[in-house]
């Protein structure tokens, strides 16, 4: 694996955009065409302010400012293709450290070396250390990954999740 991501980094320098479809595997590619797909409400071909605003508005979102939504398109150089989008998740990812460095920041939490930590302690941790956690941001987590009925979270999952972007339960 380590090679492989070495490759994505030499690629996404200058004029990385034309590498834009290799910086990722098949798979992702197109889960990053049927989030385009949905995100394009008017389906043509490029996300545009008012689609961010209905995208958004299905999502019970529905007080989304202007100045909002132009920050959002203004992330991109110019009109917002599948190309663009691909190449914006790309320069978004490529700060993320690999899988096994955060898998093993956690494992830190988990002398056992069980692949969880219990519910408590991580809520505690992230709400009490650093960049500290929200109660809407903990919500927001434990929806996203809800401990077993012992209280304990997958970390592995959430690394999985954090460098894939996809849940591995298929």
């Amino acid at each position: 694996m380590a090679p492989k991501k070495a490759k994505r980094r030499q690629q996404q320098g200058e004029g990385g955009s034309s590498n834009v479809f290799s910086m990722f595997e098949q798979s992702q590619i197109q889960e990053y065409k049927e989030a385009f797909t949905i995100i394009d409400q008017n389906r043509d071909g490029i996300i545009s302010k008012d689609d961010l605003r209905d995208v958004l508005a299905t999502m019970g979102q529905l007080n989304v400012k202007n100045d909002e939504l132009e920050a959002m398109v203004k992330e991109a150089s110019g009109p917002i293709n599948f190309t663009v989008f691909l190449t914006m998740f790309g320069e978004k990812l490529k700060g993320a450290d690999p899988e096994d460095v955060i898998v093993s920041a956690f494992k830190v939490l988990d002398p056992e070396g069980t692949g969880s930590i219990k519910k408590e302690f991580l809520e505690e941790l992230l709400t009490t250390q650093c960049d500290r956690f929200t109660a809407e941001e903990m919500t927001n987590l434990w929806a996203a990954f809800p401990p077993d009925v012992a209280g304990n979270v997958d970390y592995k999952n959430i690394c999985y999740v954090i460098t894939h972007g996809e849940d591995k339960e298929e």
